[in-house]
């Protein structure tokens, strides 16, 4: 796996952060479109602001605001965002960004402010060889189908105002009518979304299949047995705060999903975070996460170049 081999060394003796941006974004995005990531050491980030002028630059466009979200986080400036505010204890398990939606970020860029007392690293995985090694009749089943998502936004969730930043139900209404989201106002208040999206894309560089979907965190599986037994009891699979299916709605095989987790975690690439290292990822090759970590740890994230490829499973 040639990623890891991709740990650039910037020489900042007497440049400018800016001048160095420039100097470097063609090699810089050329990596990220066809190998898919790219560490950097030695920038000397000091502030967001800094952070979030880097990656608009080295990226030719504006950050993206975090909408239709699926964690806390939380804006610091400028569209610079935290990494996502999970307890520490828990493992937070390989996705591409947005992979639930049908406009996702083609970029992302992790900044390490302050590496953890202990763990904390950002494992990525090659989302091509998690294609290739999911197994056929598995991975056939989902191209075919592709997945539903269903939400139930919640109190045991994000609810809706902070999943599209309103509190206002017609413009989450046309939110959902302009990314082909089924939605319905339930007597409660609150509000159930489904959505068909593919598992599988093509990269829009490499024309390479990669895995490109949410699935297995959306199942009802990844969460704690005892958790999804008792939200199973008390409110009912439809009302469950997040679960998938196929895109015909059948039910996905929690054993089936286990398989995708296990392919996830063996081919996952993991390197510990020093101050200020910059991680930049093609956010379609390669997926991320978050192990459990001990102490105070501050990672910045931002995104940019909005892609979609609708919604046809074709």
């Amino acid at each position: 796996m040639k990623v890891i081999n991709y740990l650039m060394h910037a020489d900042m003796q007497g440049v400018k952060l800016s001048d160095w941006v420039l100097a470097h974004r063609n090699k810089i995005n050329l990596i990220l479109s066809t190998e898919g990531a790219l560490r950097v050491r030695g920038l000397n980030i000091c502030s967001t602001r800094q952070f979030g002028k880097l990656l608009s630059t080295l990226f030719d466009g504006d950050l993206l605001p975090y909408n239709h979200r699926s964690s806390p986080r939380t804006e610091l400036k400028g569209n610079v965002y935290t990494a996502t505010e999970y307890h520490s204890g828990q493992l937070i398990v390989q996705h591409n960004e947005q992979a639930y939606t049908n406009l996702w970020p083609m970029r992302i860029g992790f900044l390490c402010m302050q590496p953890s007392e202990k763990g904390g690293e950002t494992p990525i995985a090659d989302s091509r060889i998690i294609y290739q090694k999911i197994p056929r009749a598995i991975r056939d089943r989902f191209e075919e189908k592709g997945v539903m998502y269903v939400r139930n936004f919640s109190d045991i969730d994000l609810p809706w105002q902070e999943v599209y930043n309103t509190h206002d139900r017609a413009e989450v209404e046309s939110y959902c009518l302009e990314h082909a989201i089924q939605f319905e106002w339930l007597a409660n208040g609150q509000l159930r979304t489904k959505q068909v999206l593919p598992a599988v894309v093509k990269h829009p560089v490499t024309k390479e299949l990669i895995w490109f979907n949410q699935a297995h965190l959306f199942h009802i599986s990844a969460l704690n047995k005892d958790v999804g037994e008792e939200l199973l009891l008390s409110r009912g699979q439809e009302n469950v705060p997040r679960n998938c299916y196929y895109g015909d709605g059948s039910e996905i095989g929690a054993k089936s999903i286990q398989v995708i987790r296990d392919i996830y975690e063996q081919y996952k690439i993991c390197f510990s975070w020093l101050q200020g290292d910059l991680l930049l990822l093609d956010n379609m090759l390669f997926s991320h996460g978050r192990m459990p970590f001990i102490g105070k740890r501050q990672v910045f994230v931002g995104m940019a170049k909005p892609y979609s490829v609708g919604t046809n499973l074709e």
